[in-house]
């Protein structure tokens, strides 16, 4: 492959989603639980609900703890519910120290 071609297929490339939340748990071994929120419109009523939706994700350094506003990317499954890895902690909780 010349270097045009390798520029291109990494163009054709989708980006990885990526997710922001808060650490509502860190007890599990290099496993954290981060819940996102989001705004939706209810089908229904048409009134502005918001959702909450909890993941799992792996913290290899084990850096992030309860409360702590962290972003996650999408990865390949690494076991039964684990599908998102720690990209970076944003804020940390200082009431945690």
């Amino acid at each position: 492959m010349t270097s045009e071609t390798q520029a291109s297929a990494a163009d054709s490339r989708h980006e990885r989603q990526v997710l922001t939340g808060i650490v509502t748990s860190a007890k599990m071994e290099k496993t954290i639980v981060v819940e996102v929120q989001r705004l939706v419109k209810h089908p229904k009523y048409r009134r502005v609900v918001r959702i909450s939706k909890k993941f799992y994700a792996h913290d290899e350094r084990r850096q992030a703890k309860p409360g702590d506003t962290v972003r996650i990317v999408a990865s390949r499954p690494l076991s039964k519910l684990k599908r998102w890895r720690l990209k970076e902690v944003l804020t940390q909780n200082a009431s945690a120290e």
